[in-house]
């Protein structure tokens, strides 16, 4: 697993909401436990105040040195 994926469980534990943001890409696709898909840094940051999750993506990919996909 990548630093970065170990970095942002944990920021996203601490809810430091700054440091999540510059490790996801503005184009982020983030996909939910249920299936659904969110895309976009600022609806995902919206989508994790409310329902973080507490354990790496099962996959993901980067771009750019930051998080593209994540898939819980």
């Amino acid at each position: 697993m990548d630093q970065i994926i170990i970095d942002t469980v944990a920021a996203i534990g601490r809810r430091d909401w700054p440091a999540v943001k510059v490790l996801l890409h503005p184009y982020l696709h983030w996909t939910a436990v249920d299936g659904h898909t969110i895309r976009g840094r600022t609806k995902v940051l919206d989508f994790l105040a409310g329902t973080p999750p507490s354990d790496p993506p099962v996959r993901y990919e980067l771009r750019d040195g930051q998080i593209y996909r994540w898939i819980e």
